[in-house]
C-alpha cells in the first residue's frame, strides 16, 4: 500500500485562497527575513552566519578562512537562499563604517565609505570578532533553544545567548510586508549604564534612561543637533527621527583666506555620491557661495570646501549645504522588533532594554541548570570511583573473574549504570593513593559549587546581581574607556537659526539691461555706464539702460496702464541684439512702453494717466505672474497711461503740457491696488507731461545741460492737490520733463 495520500481538491473562493497564501508569505517575510529579534538584535541570516563561523572554529584568535567557505556552509546547512545575498550580509557585518561594533573581521576589500562594493567572496577572508564571541558565549551550555534546519539534517539556534546588547548597539534596518524597522546604532557603554540602572530601578522612566543613552552613536561620527526633548519623545514611543549633521571646522589660510574641512559625514551617506551632488549643484550655479570642493580623504574623511571669497560667512555657506545636500540628514527610529514570543511590535527604549535583561536572566538560569546537570553527573561518577578505591581488591577480582563484571559491580556495591561504566573505563595508572585524594577534593569542590548554584537559582536577587556583573564586564571590554567604545557622534545643541538670503541659491551676477527704440531687449554682463557705447541694429538706437543683477526682476509699465514682470536670469544674453519684447510679454497692439526699472518688493510707485489722475501702489501688488501682465491703472476715453515714478520722498511735483508746475504733499495721494486714482493737477485743453516724487528739504532738481539745477525755495509752487499750478522757474526744460 502506498504511503502517498490521495490528492484532495477543496473548493475555496479565490479571494480567500489568495488572502491565506499572502498572509503566510507576509508572516514568513516578517519573522524569517526582515525584523530582528529583540534579544540578540539579529535577523536569521546574520544569526546563521555567526553560528556557521563558530562551527568552522573561526574564533578571533584563529586564522581567517575564505568568505566563500563561510557562505557555502551557510547556504548548504542553514540558509537556502542565494549566495550573493548571504555574502552581502556577511560584508555588512564586517564594514566598520556600517556597523558600530563589527561582528566579523574581514581581510581583503570589503568596500569603502565612498560606496564602493566589496571584492568577490573568493578573494576575501573572514573570522569572528570579540563582540560576536560575546554574542555566542554559552551557546554550547544549553543557553538557548535549538530547532531543526530547513532540511531536518541538523540544528540551529533560535536565538543567540547575546551577552552584548547588539540590537541597539549595532542597530538594524529592514522592510517587511506592511511594516519596517529602522534602529540606529548606539554606544555600548551608555547602553550598559542604562541596563545596570534598570536592574537597580526596574521602573525607571524614559526620561531617566535618555540621560544615560544620550542618542545614537554612529560609526561615521557626525553631530546630533536635535533637542533633548525630541530625542526623549522618540525613545519613549519607539518612533521618531534624529537630525544628524556633518562635522566641520574652519581652517585659516594666508592673506585672510580660509577653507572649510569636513572630517565626518552623516551615517550611510556614500562620500563619493555626496561630492558628486555638490559638484552638480556647483555646475548648475545653485551654490554661489561655494567655489570648489575637493576630496583629500585617506583612511580619514577630509572634504575641503573653498568659499567664493573670504567675505563669505562660513556658517551661512554650511547652512546652505545642510539644506541642499546630504551634509545633513534625518535618521529614522522605528523600534519595530520581534519580541521573545516572536510577535512583531514597536517597543520603547525601556521595553527593548528590559527584554534584553529578561533574556540575559533566562540565559543565566539555563546555563546554571546546565552546569548543575554536569556537576550532578560528575558527582555521581566520583561517588562510584570512591567506592571502587575503598574496595579496590574486590573490584579487581570482579573485573578479572566475572563474565559480566558490570552487572556484578552494580549488584555488589549498589552502583548505578553510569558509575559502573566509569569504573570499568578507569585506567590502571589512576589506581593510586594520590588519585584518590584528588577525587575527594574534586568531590568536595563540586559539592560546594552545586550548593552555591542551587542557592543562586533559588534567589532571583542574586541572579540579577550576576547579570549585572556580566553587563559590567561587557562595559569594561567594549565601553567608553576602550578605543572601540569611545563615543564617536557628538551630541550637540540645536543650531541657531542661520538666515540664508533668498537669492543664495542662484548666482548673483551684475548685468545691464538694454532696450532699443524698436523694442529689442537684451542683457550684457557687468554694470555699464549709460554713456557706454552699445551696438544696435541699423536704424535702431538705445532707449532704456538699467543696471541690475541676475537675481532681480524687471517691471515694465505700458501706456494701457498695465504692468509686466520679467526675470533677469531669463533675458537673452550674448553678442546679438537680443529678442523683441513682444515675444516675451503679450503687449496689446497699441500699447507703448512707458518705463522700465528693477523690481523692489518693499518699494512703492506713483502711476498717473495723461488726464492727470493717479495714485500710489505697492510694487508687491503689481508683480505679474503671467505673460498678459496685471492691469493697475484704469483709463477712460482717450486717456493713456503717462507716468510711472518711484516713490522716494515726501512731496509730489507735477507739470502739464500747459507748462504749469504744482507741488503738494505726497500724503494727499491715496495708496490703492487698482483704479483711476485722484486728480493730481487740473487741466483745460492740456494733458499731464511728467510727475516726480522728491524730498522738500533737498529741493527740486532738473537737468540744465551737463549740470543739474536745484530749486529749494518752492513756496511759489506749493499748493493743494488738484490745483492748476504756476509757470515753472526760469531755466526749466522746454520738454516739461524733470529728468
Amino acid at each position: 500500500m502506498s504511503d502517498i495520500a490521495e490528492p484532495r481538491i477543496e473548493p475555496l473562493p479565490f479571494t480567500q485562497a489568495l488572502g491565506d497564501r499572502y498572509l503566510t508569505y507576509a508572516l514568513s517575510t516578517i519573522m524569517a527575513r526582515s525584523l530582528p529579534d529583540v534579544r540578540d538584535g539579529l535577523k536569521p541570516v546574520h544569526r546563521r552566519l555567526l553560528y556557521a563561523m563558530r562551527e568552522l572554529k573561526l574564533e578571533p584568535s584563529a586564522s581567517p578562512k575564505k568568505a566563500a567557505r563561510v557562505v557555502g556552509d551557510v547556504i548548504g546547512k542553514f540558509h537556502p537562499h542565494g549566495d550573493q545575498a548571504v555574502y552581502d550580509a556577511l560584508v555588512r557585518l564586517a564594514q566598520d563604517f556600517a556597523q558600530r561594533y563589527p561582528l566579523i573581521e574581514g581581510q581583503g576589500n570589503f568596500g569603502s565609505i565612498d560606496g564602493d562594493g566589496a571584492a568577490a567572496m573568493r578573494y576575501t577572508e573572514a573570522r569572528l570578532t570579540e563582540v560576536a564571541e560575546a554574542l555566542l558565549a554559552g551557546i554550547a551550555e544549553n543557553a538557548v533553544d535549538f530547532r531543526p534546519t530547513y532540511d531536518g539534517e541538523g540544528e540551529e539556534p533560535a536565538v543567540l545567548p547575546a551577552a552584548f546588547p547588539n540590537l541597539l548597539a549595532n542597530g538594524a534596518q529592514g522592510i517587511a510586508v506592511g511594516m519596517a524597522t529602522a534602529i540606529p546604532p548606539h554606544n555600548a557603554g551608555e547602553l550598559c549604564d542604562a541596563l545596570l540602572h534598570l536592574i537597580r530601578h526596574p521602573g525607571a522612566s524614559a526620561a531617566t534612561l535618555t540621560r544615560m543613552v544620550r542618542g545614537p552613536d554612529f560609526p561615521t561620527g557626525g553631530v546630533l543637533v536635535d533637542t533633548p526633548e525630541t530625542m526623549a519623545e522618540a525613545y519613549a514611543t519607539g518612533r521618531g527621527s534624529f537630525r544628524l549633521r556633518a562635522q566641520w571646522a574652519k581652517e585659516a589660510l594666508q592673506h585672510g583666506q580660509y577653507q572649510i574641512v569636513v572630517t565626518e559625514i552623516p551615517y550611510q551617506v556614500p562620500k563619493a555620491r555626496l561630492v558628486e551632488r555638490v559638484a552638480a549643484l556647483l555646475n548648475d550655479r545653485k551654490l554661489p557661495l561655494l567655489d570648489d570642493i575637493r576630496d583629500e580623504s585617506t583612511e580619514e574623511v577630509r572634504l575641503v570646501l573653498t568659499p567664493r571669497s573670504r567675505t563669505v560667512d562660513a556658517a551661512v555657506l554650511m547652512e546652505q549645504l545642510f539644506r541642499s545636500t546630504d551634509f545633513e540628514v534625518r535618521v529614522g527610529l522605528n523600534l519595530n522588533v520581534l519580541d521573545a514570543a516572536g510577535v512583531p511590535r514597536v517597543m520603547s527604549l525601556g521595553e527593548a532594554l528590559k527584554a534584553f535583561l529578561d533574556h540575559r536572566l533566562e540565559v543565566l538560569q539555563r546555563v546554571t541548570r546546565h552546569r548543575l546537570g554536569k556537576i550532578d553527573h560528575r558527582l555521581e561518577v566520583l561517588a562510584g570511583q570512591l567506592i571502587a578505591f575503598l574496595n579496590l581488591d574486590e573490584v579487581i577480582r570482579i573485573i578479572r573473574e566475572e563474565d559480566e563484571p558490570k552487572a556484578e559491580l552494580i549488584r555488589t556495591f549498589d552502583l548505578t549504570d553510569v558509575q559502573a561504566e566509569a569504573i570499568l573505563n578507569t585506567r590502571l595508572r589512576s589506581l593510586r593513593r594520590l588519585e584518590e585524594m584528588e577525587l575527594r577534593r574534586e568531590h568536595e569542590r563540586l559539592s560546594a559549587e552545586k550548593t552555591d548554584l542551587e542557592a543562586l537559582l533559588a534567589d532571583e536577587g542574586r541572579c540579577w546581581d550576576k547579570v549585572a556583573e556580566q553587563i559590567a564586564d561587557i562595559r569594561k571590554r567594549f565601553g567608553g574607556k576602550t578605543a572601540l567604545g569611545r563615543r564617536r557622534t557628538e551630541v550637540g545643541t540645536p543650531p541657531p537659526e542661520v538666515e540664508v538670503p533668498a537669492d543664495a541659491g542662484v548666482e548673483r551676477e551684475p548685468i545691464t539691461v538694454l532696450l532699443s527704440q524698436q523694442g529689442w531687449l537684451r542683457a550684457v554682463r557687468g554694470h555699464q555706464d549709460k554713456s557706454a557705447e552699445a551696438k544696435y541694429k541699423e536704424g535702431d538706437a538705445g532707449r532704456f539702460s538699467v543696471q541690475a543683477y541676475t537675481t532681480d526682476k524687471l517691471l515694465l509699465f505700458t501706456s494701457d496702464g498695465r504692468f509686466y514682470t520679467l526675470a533677469c536670469d531669463r533675458l537673452p544674453r550674448g553678442r546679438g541684439y537680443g529678442e523683441p519684447l513682444r515675444l516675451m510679454v503679450d503687449l496689446s497692439n497699441d500699447a507703448e512702453l512707458i518705463d522700465l526699472f528693477v523690481f523692489d518688493p518693499a518699494g512703492r510707485l506713483l502711476v498717473a494717466s495723461s488726464e492727470g489722475q493717479g495714485f500710489v501702489v505697492k510694487q508687491s501688488d503689481v508683480e505679474a505672474q503671467t505673460r498678459s501682465g496685471r492691469q493697475v491703472l484704469n483709463l477712460t476715453g482717450d486717456a493713456r497711461a503717462a507716468v510711472c515714478r518711484s516713490v522716494d520722498g515726501d512731496t509730489v511735483a507735477v507739470i502739464g503740457t500747459h507748462r504749469k508746475l504744482l507741488c503738494f504733499p505726497l500724503d494727499e495721494v491715496p495708496e490703492m491696488m487698482r483704479g483711476r486714482g485722484v486728480r493730481l493737477q487740473r487741466y483745460r485743453d492740456a494733458t499731464l507731461s511728467d510727475v516726480i516724487v522728491f524730498t522738500l528739504e533737498e529741493g527740486l532738481r532738473w537737468p540744465m545741460g551737463d549740470r543739474q539745477r536745484v530749486e529749494r525755495d518752492l513756496s511759489t509752487w506749493l499748493g493743494r492737490r488738484g490745483g492748476a499750478g504756476r509757470v515753472p522757474p526760469r531755466g526749466f526744460p522746454r520738454n516739461n520733463r524733470f529728468s
